[in-house]
């Protein structure tokens, strides 16, 4: 039988200036500075106030937490217009830095730019050189092409207009885009990245036998099959030995040579600085290429102008009112939305840096304690979501090096004597224990289990699998050395 039934739903709507609010928090100190830029170009009436000396950092004890700015940025609903990213594993490498000096930015071209300035040493037709530029944009950081050629057709048949085969594809692949360096790019998988690698160095008896492993006994090689390896190929365990260690010489990731010469943490500028002063620790916001803003005084009057006009004016002035209120709202919006966005990230990472107060006065990575989203987000009453584009985009310079603030999440553990510990103290122990074990014959992750266990961590086999995961550290099996 059906029935008809009324039903009251509440329901919030993210209203444009929401939307461009959060967008703002979550952009890093760079982008940002672009974002600043890009405003005073496009809005006359938003202009730097030069009267006022703005600090170039803002201290913990400059902003304003009131209970406006708060409830105007805890919107959890905004997943829907951007997307979070998992935490990422802590990293124990840290580099030792003055950190609180400003750590500058290292301009550069872009590795796409860098392979088509390599491209266009070529000689190519002015269409060839349109279909293999499009093709160079397909290329990802690691230096692979992922996606099936035929739908590079395609794109290119939609997007340029140009109707090309699949052979002119692979034509222009082979002969010019895997010629470029760094070498193995524009591989379409890993074993033709290696065999690309091989290629290019000079013949001799194990470097021919590298070659027949990777172009015909790949998959034995990856699964580490090595007796099938010697038996297949009829060699001696020297013989695979001295081949499988050229091959391990090789880059699987070519692309990674230049995207980490760019993007290491010497080129990172900090959002954030933390230093220890008389034992206590004092937090800065960095803000030293941003200008102060405020609405053009020119603007304002030219308004106030208008509107003062004679009644018979007001109908031909009615235009240029709407624009100069438009211009001035605006401007008035953003100017607002930057303190916003100020005290958010200030409240947000004094926050951070309160509850791990114990590792950044001291910088032992045990000393982190077991802290989740939430946690921050009921200590500072805004959303989950708020903390997130925080945790996820931005990152502080301590005492101990350059960290994205998301590392310094992690989950919650019990230790036999019932005390609390942070996941990433069993992370840290499980990596040792990994990096000293006989390679020949790997740790299992049963083994790993009761080593731990023996510490006084009682972890289960499947944690110690999960955590190894997100370490990125393969299977026994697979970390096994000939």
């Amino acid at each position: 039988m059906l029935k008809q039934q009324l039903l009251q739903k509440g329901q919030h709507k993210l209203s444009p200036q929401q939307i461009k609010l959060m967008k703002l928090v979550q952009l890093s100190t760079l982008d940002f500075e672009q974002r600043v830029k890009q405003e005073l170009e496009e809005n006359p009436a938003l202009e730097e106030d030069n009267c006022s000396d703005l600090e170039e950092n803002i201290s913990e004890n400059d902003f304003d937490e009131t209970e406006e700015q708060n409830q105007s940025i805890d919107i959890d609903e905004i997943d829907e217009y951007l997307n979070d990213d998992e935490l990422e594993d802590f990293k124990s490498n840290v580099q030792n830095q003055n950190f609180c000096e400003y750590i500058p930015i290292i301009s550069g071209i872009s590795f796409q730019e860098n392979l088509k300035s390599q491209l266009h040493t070529f000689r190519l037709n002015k269409k060839d050189f349109l279909i293999a530029d499009f093709i160079l944009g397909n290329i990802d950081d690691d230096g692979y092409i992922r996606r099936k050629i035929t739908s590079i057709v395609d794109d290119i048949l939609l997007i340029l207009g140009i109707s090309v085969t699949t052979e002119k594809i692979e034509k222009l692949l082979l002969n010019y885009i895997q010629k470029l360096d760094p070498i193995g790019v524009g591989s379409r998988n890993l074993q033709e990245c290696l065999l690309i690698q091989l290629e290019k160095k000079k013949i001799n008896k194990e470097i021919f036998l590298a070659k027949k492993i990777i172009q015909y006994n790949f998959e034995s090689f990856v699964k580490k099959h090595y007796h099938k390896l010697q038996k297949k190929l009829g060699i001696t365990k020297k013989n695979l030995r001295k081949a499988i260690s050229i091959i391990e010489k090789l880059n699987p990731k070519p692309g990674k040579i230049y995207s980490e010469n760019t993007k290491n943490l010497d080129n990172i500028i900090p959002d954030f600085t933390i230093c220890i002063l008389d034992e206590n620790l004092e937090l800065t916001l960095n803000q030293r290429n941003i200008p102060e803003l405020k609405v053009s005084s020119l603007y304002l009057d030219m308004l106030k102008s208008y509107k003062s006009s004679k009644e018979k004016n007001l109908k031909k002035n009615e235009n240029t009112i709407i624009f100069l209120k438009q211009k001035i709202d605006s401007a008035k919006w953003f100017v607002d939305a930057i303190k916003q966005r100020q005290n958010t990230l200030m409240l947000t990472m004094n926050a951070i840096m309160n509850y791990q107060k114990e590792y950044f006065l001291t910088g032992d990575p045990v000393k982190i304690k077991p802290m989740i989203l939430k946690n921050i987000s009921q200590k500072i009453g805004v959303g989950i979501s708020t903390v997130s584009r925080v945790a996820n985009s931005k990152y502080v310079n301590t005492p101990y090096g350059t960290f994205l603030i998301k590392s310094f999440f992690s989950e919650k553990m019990i230790n036999k004597e019932g005390k609390e510990i942070s996941s990433i103290e069993i992370k840290k122990l499980l990596g040792e224990s990994i990096a000293k074990e006989n390679k020949k014959k790997p740790l299992t992750d049963e083994k790993l289990s009761k080593i731990l266990e023996k510490k006084g961590y009682l972890i289960a086999r499947r944690t110690v699998a999960k955590y190894r995961d997100q370490m990125h550290i393969p299977v026994a099996r697979m970390r096994k050395n000939l």
